[in-house]
């Protein structure tokens, strides 16, 4: 029979007990031990080539631990990400292929515009014996977009050519808007043979383009006024402004002024995908030179002046062999347009 223990030897260990339990409540439970996982395998870089390095520098040898991405800028728009079609053409494409698919960046309020681009060179019977397929791209008014949503609803019913995803329609979300005519063209319209991006404010001599340009259909194709080594506008005070934040490098690939340029069908699709892997910048043209920079496209070089990214009075013989003039206005179109159409100049 063991002695029994008296109270007095006790309690020092009772009271070292419950010392040590409350040191160890005070303390924060730790996590679980992960083991550490081999760094998740990245595909090469389509962006690292001679003279053009996208982002960080990369990791010495023997360094695994893998660096948290860099929060996004604001003027760097969120892509990929999931923006919903608030109105869509999904049908459009069914059963025909369009030879040419003219996608216009249009802002939600400009009724106006797109009235006088139907009635002008945005007709889509205005070349003969060629199949053209027009649509607005719309994202949405910053202040009145509620307001502006029956009215867009009823245009669309009417004309069936507005497409349009719930992000804001602004100067630096112009990347997004291009990036849904591609998407559109990608999922709805696979079989057309050209993608015309334009914007609202211009002249398009779309015969012209199509006689002197897309004749007989290519692949690969991209061009428009072409901007070669082209730096980035540092300064805050310009629309143009990218920071570094953005875009790292000193100069942009080469690429096709925005306001206007024609790209194969399949060339739409591959700027597509593959802005699904590459960091968005806000401007839209440097960002599809990036992208076939990416994929390994050159620009096609065109005759000086025919895209003219400049105002121009007008003259009929002059503009008959001009595809583009920018900032022209919907007055201005509709003023010169029955003239262009009618009026015959010498050979």
């Amino acid at each position: 029979m063991k002695p029994a223990l008296s109270l007095p030897l006790l309690l020092p260990s009772l009271l070292l007990s419950l010392v040590l339990l409350g040191l160890r409540l005070q303390r924060p439970e730790e996590p679980p031990s992960t083991p550490s996982l081999p760094p998740r395998h990245r595909p090469p870089n389509p962006l690292t080539g001679a003279g053009f390095l996208w982002g960080q520098k990369p990791p010495q040898p023997g360094h695994t631990t893998a660096r948290a991405a860099p929060p996004r800028h604001p003027l760097q728009p969120p892509y990929p990400y999931p923006y919903r079609f608030l109105l869509n053409e999904p049908h459009k494409c069914r059963g025909w292929a369009p030879f040419l698919v003219l996608l216009v960046a249009s802002e939600p309020g400009n009724t106006a515009g797109r009235a006088a681009i139907r009635q002008t060179w945005g007709n889509e019977s205005s070349v003969p014996g060629v199949s053209i397929l027009r649509l607005f791209l719309l994202g949405v008014h910053p202040v009145f977009g509620r307001e502006l949503r029956g009215t867009l609803e009823e245009e669309s019913r009417l004309h069936h050519d507005l497409l349009q995803q719930d992000f804001l329609d602004t100067y630096n979300n112009l990347t997004l808007k291009t990036l849904m005519g591609m998407e559109w063209v990608t999922r709805h319209c696979p079989g057309a043979t050209y993608v015309m991006k334009a914007d609202s404010d211009v002249f398009l001599n779309l015969g012209y383009l199509v006689r002197r340009f897309l004749l007989p259909p290519k692949t690969n194709f991209i061009t428009g006024y072409i901007y070669r080594n082209t730096r980035p506008i540092r300064h805050p005070a310009y629309k143009w402004y990218v920071p570094r934040e953005v875009y790292p490098n000193d100069t942009y690939p080469p690429y096709c002024g925005g306001p206007g340029y024609v790209l194969s069908g399949d060339l739409a699709t591959k700027i597509y995908r593959v802005a699904q892997r590459l960091p968005l910048i806000n401007m839209e043209d440097s960002f599809v030179g990036i992208c076939l920079h990416a994929l390994g496209i050159s620009v096609t070089p065109s005759p000086w002046g025919v895209f003219n990214m400049y105002w121009l009075s007008y003259s009929k013989c002059r503009f008959s062999r001009l595809v583009m003039v920018h900032h022209y206005q919907p007055q201005d179109l509709l003023a010169i347009w029955p003239h262009f159409q009618e009026t015959k100049c010498p050979e």
